[in-house]
């Protein structure tokens, strides 16, 4: 059996440092666009406001999943320990998106016709100060964003909430400019669905690792094909490849032989290890093994 293991500490270091950071940064900034908001009655504000506490919910969620991943231990009931939490905590944000969403959708509909006076200067003052926080914490996670689902999910609401920040930017300058009553709940209604397919984006990136379907940018055809072309192979069944958290792809494997099984045990491996699955488990067998596994279904 080959073995591939990951004990990469330092990374996730730097990931938790960055995530408590940005998560500083948006409470302060959580805090000062709500206030605004209510006060000066404007829903693009109070939208952005809602994807701020997305964030802030996403962040919270991400250290605790990160942490877990860390530091939970592994048990006879729970072998890979912790590292789904960050898979989970995805769906979380995601469904947390497409509330907000909703919710601004429909608060929007409800202005229609009725648009209240939304004075535009603090709109724009607050607004450029949201921006400045949001690219702060943009160039805080993006690095580790592609390492783990969980900051990508925080990285993804920051990045849409900085689109939101520009909108709010916009329906200032508009209504300061022209006084047109509706630039407000145009930007909250253009910011939600900005939103949305992201939100649904992030949901299924989850939920394809949690129904362990085979990674996207892994040929299983073409790595069954290598398998059997190394030397000394003569079968090759039950295959199988998931991802356990973004990073961490894995694979089983049952190959029969009929020469040095260490060899090709390590043929194997390499071909595995060539296409990330360094954490995969070989089982080398004899060619009559075969017959027997043709008799039952592949799962």
């Amino acid at each position: 059996m080959g073995y591939g293991h990951d004990h990469n500490h330092g990374g996730a270091d730097v990931r938790v440092s960055r995530m408590v950071i940005a998560a500083a940064v948006l409470a302060a900034f959580f805090v000062i666009e709500l206030t605004t908001a209510l006060l000066i009655n404007s829903i693009a504000l109070l939208a952005d406001a809602g994807h701020m506490l997305t964030d802030l919910v996403a962040m919270f969620m991400g250290l605790t999943a990160v942490l877990l991943a860390r530091h939970g231990p592994a048990s006879a009931a729970r072998t890979y320990g912790w590292h789904r939490a960050e898979v989970f905590t995805a769906v979380a944000n995601a469904v947390l998106l497409l509330g907000v969403a909703g919710f601004i959708l429909y608060e929007a509909l409800e202005r229609l016709g009725n648009a209240p006076d939304v004075p535009g200067v603090p709109m724009i003052v607050v607004a450029l100060a949201g921006l400045l926080a949001n690219l702060v914490v943009v160039l805080l996670l993006r690095s580790q964003s592609e390492q783990s689902l969980a900051v990508k999910g925080a990285y993804m609401e920051v990045v849409a909430d900085t689109v939101g920040s520009i909108g709010v930017l916009i329906a200032g300058v508009v209504t300061v400019t022209t006084r047109w009553p509706y630039a407000d709940v145009v930007v909250a209604v253009l910011v939600a669905l900005w939103v949305l397919p992201r939100a649904f984006s992030l949901a299924r990136a989850a939920l394809r690792i949690l129904s362990e379907s085979s990674p996207s940018h892994i040929d299983v055809d073409e790595l069954r094909t290598a398998l059997q072309g190394v030397d000394g192979v003569t079968g090759v069944h039950d295959l199988h490849v998931w991802t356990l958290v973004p990073g961490k792809d894995m694979a089983t494997v049952h190959v029969n032989c009929d020469g040095d099984s260490a060899k090709v045990l390590s043929g194997a491996r390499a071909v595995l290890a060539a296409r990330g699955l360094a954490h995969a488990t070989v089982q080398v067998e004899p060619p009559e093994t075969a017959r027997d596994c043709e008799q039952h279904t592949e799962w």
